[in-house]
C-alpha cells in the first residue's frame, strides 16, 4: 500500500487519506502532551509557519504508548495544542504508533529492511519521519532532535517542493 492510500481521521473528525498532502513534504511526529519533549510543540509550530508556504505540513499524531504521557481525549488534546502551544498544524485522532493495533500509516513508516535505521520501531514521543513530495520517507529524527536543529531542517530544504501544490 502506498503511503498516500493509508486512511487518516483528523483531530476534527475529518476522514481523508495521506494522500490530501501529495506534492507536499510531510513531517510525521508522534506527540503527546505530558513528555519532557512536549515543549517541542513550539519548535514544530515555528517550522510549520516557516515553510508551510513552500509546501511542508507538520502531521501531529498524538499517542499514549509511552508511559501514559498522552491520556487526554482527542478535543483535549486539541484544546491543550492550541492554548498553550499556539498549533495551527492538522492533528490526527489518538492513534498507536507500535503493537498489534499500530496505526497503517505508522506500519509504513517504519516497515522498512532490518538493520536500516528507518526500520526500527518507534521508541518514544516527538520521533520525527520526514516524507518527500513523492510519498518515499526521506528521513527519520529521534526525540531528542529538535525541530530547529541543522540536520533537521537541512532536511525539509531538501524535501520542498518545486512547486506548492494548490490547496
Amino acid at each position: 500500500m502506498s503511503l498516500t492510500d493509508i486512511a487518516l481521521t483528523l483531530n476534527d473528525g475529518t476522514e481523508t487519506t495521506f494522500g490530501r498532502f501529495a506534492g507536499r513534504a510531510v513531517l510525521v511526529v508522534n506527540v503527546a502532551s505530558k513528555c519532557g519533549f512536549t515543549r517541542q510543540y513550539d519548535g514544530l509550530e515555528a517550522l510549520y509557519r516557516r515553510y508551510r508556504d513552500r509546501g511542508l505540513v507538520v502531521l501531529g499524531v498524538p499517542c499514549n504508548q509511552f508511559a501514559g504521557q498522552e491520556p487526554g481525549s482527542d478535543a483535549e488534546i486539541e484544546e491543550f495544542c492550541r492554548v498553550n502551544f499556539g498549533v495551527t498544524f492538522p492533528l490526527t485522532v489518538k492513534a498507536d504508533v507500535l503493537g498489534k493495533r499500530q496505526h497503517p500509516l505508522y506500519a509504513a513508516l517504519t516497515g522498512f529492511p532490518a538493520g536500516d535505521d528507518l526500520g526500527e520501531k518507534v521508541k518514544w514521543n516527538f520521533e520525527k519521519f520526514l516524507v518527500d513530495p513523492e510519498g518515499e520517507v526521506v528521513g527519520r529524527f529521534r526525540s531528542a532532535v529538535e525541530p530547529d536543529a541543522p540536520e533537521l531542517v537541512a532536511a525539509i530544504e531538501d524535501a520542498l517542493p518545486a512547486t506548492v501544490p494548490a490547496a
